[in-house]
């Protein structure tokens, strides 16, 4: 199966490089890079260029995970149905490196929250969905910290699955070693996941603690 998992690493990784952010900046004549926070995401084009350019880059990234994640699920699902989450989770591992880090722009992307939001509704588990949706679209509102938001995200999208992988909602056979091992390949992949997202938002965090950082409106 390592074939499998390469393939729908870089498939994830080649699909991430379609950057939102960059490719609409370019359209309007900027680099999105040089421009506020310096972030190709969707933050930075929300308070660079207006709603309607958040909105688009938002759909774009957001799109990338989820569909690559899907196109995954249906490929993948007849033949290694016991580690179907598994491929899932490489595939989304993949959109995100290759949104953070696309090669043609000196490994210099964005942070893929939106791209990762995506890959959480492309494992199609409700559960999941529904505790992420409420992580981030409870807490920004109140505090207007898109940045705490987005880590509640992925802590929350780390924390629900490894739970509802060792409680067997994820078609892992427990009893089958090979089964299991996959299983616990996948939670590292998504704790790792949640873990480069928190990385990315480093400078974030330092502003948060010194009280410099900015809100959503």
């Amino acid at each position: 199966m390592i074939p499998a998992r390469i393939i729908c690493l870089l498939g994830g990784y080649c699909i991430g490089l379609l950057q939102t952010a960059y490719i609409y900046g370019k359209m309007h004549g900027i680099d999105i890079r040089e421009h506020g926070s310096g972030n190709a995401g969707t933050t930075n084009a929300l308070r660079v260029l207006g709603k309607k350019a958040g909105l688009i880059v938002f759909l774009g990234d957001f799109l990338k995970g989820f569909l690559t994640c899907l196109v995954i699920r249906l490929v993948v699902q007849n033949i290694y149905p016991d580690e179907l989450y598994l491929f899932v989770a490489y595939g989304a591992l993949g959109v995100v490196l290759g949104h953070n880090f696309p090669f043609y722009m000196n490994f210099k992307g964005g942070k893929g929250i939106a791209a990762t939001g995506g890959a959480i509704l492309g494992f199609l588990d409700p559960i999941m969905i529904i505790a992420c949706i409420l992580a981030f679209f409870v807490v920004v509102p109140i505090c207007r910290y898109v940045s705490v938001g987005s880590i509640l995200l992925v802590l929350t999208f780390a924390v629900t699955y490894t739970i509802r992988a060792l409680t067997g909602c994820y078609m892992f056979k427990l009893d089958d070693p090979t089964s299991k091992e996959a299983m616990i390949e996948s939670i590292i992949i998504v704790c790792f996941l949640a873990g480069m997202a928190i990385y990315r938002h480093k400078a974030n965090i330092v502003r948060l603690i010194h009280h410099e950082e900015n809100k959503l409106f």
